[in-house]
């Protein structure tokens, strides 16, 4: 008996990997955040299989749960929104699950960045303009941050920003992206990515908190903040080295 940490993307039952589907058809114990996860991917369990909503429910409630069904020989599915390596909580929950002896693996799965960044047709990391992405979350409402993981020390890097669990506090991140990024920095705000409810916002620094506020989001999205976001024209940014290569003499050379 194992429990299957098992990346459900953003929400999309076709943008599950082909191992996810494998596993989740084969558990009869399917462990779920409905806030998150929609009938359609949980269409894939098998007929009868127990089906478990933790939105509700503590870590020590969703590790009993794993532990009744390894007692009874029965593999779990425990599916996490996006990827599990990033807020999915699966280091408290395998901490718990390696106390009590029971057998896990995890499957990765479509990040929620990445499912935002391909409905606006944008790449992340843009030659000259934006090599490194930072994935980070909001400083409120939740466990404390490490002290060098500061929004302002990002900032000041001007990487690509991804902010995770932040979209009640769009209005204050902003202001305190401007002196940093500029008032005209690009951003992205995906709700509910690849889901009937959908909603993309696109705006700058100045104005998406509005765009926000007026669409009522307070969960569900991801924010992307950057130049690279509005790097489009030729002008905007050079070919990459490893595209760009020329033939000199029959070898490729930079």
């Amino acid at each position: 008996m194992t429990v299957h940490f098992i990346g459900a993307g953003p929400g999309a039952a076709d943008l599950l990997t082909v191992r996810a589907v494998r596993l989740i058809a084969a558990a009869p114990v399917c462990l779920y955040a409905g806030t998150y996860i929609g009938d359609e991917v949980l269409a894939h369990c098998p007929e009868g299989a127990e089906l478990v909503d933790t939105q509700r429910l503590d870590l020590d409630a969703i590790t009993a749960h794993c532990l009744r069904a390894h007692e009874a020989g029965r593999d779990v599915a425990r599916l996490c929104s996006g990827d599990p390596s990033l807020y999915s909580a699966v280091a408290e929950q395998t901490r718990r699950l390696d106390r009590v002896g029971v057998p896990w693996d995890v499957t990765p799965g479509v990040p929620a960045y990445a499912a935002a960044a391909a409905l606006v047709g944008r790449e992340l990391t843009v030659p000259e303009v934006a090599q490194s992405v930072v994935l980070t979350r909001a400083h409120r409402d939740s466990t404390a941050m490490p002290a060098t993981e500061s929004l302002a020390h990002f900032a000041r890097s001007r990487a690509t920003l991804v902010l995770h669990l932040a979209i009640r506090h769009t209005r204050s991140l902003a202001a305190s992206l401007v002196d940093d990024y500029g008032a005209d920095c690009p951003v992205v705000v995906v709700a509910d990515a690849e889901q009937p409810s959908q909603l993309v916002l696109r705006g700058t620094l100045t104005d998406i908190a509005d765009q926000v506020e007026a669409a009522d989001l307070r969960q569900a999205a991801v924010i992307l903040v950057g130049k690279a976001l509005g790097a489009r024209d030729h002008d905007d940014f050079a070919d990459s080295h490893l595209y760009g290569t020329r033939i000199s003499g029959g070898r490729e050379s930079d």
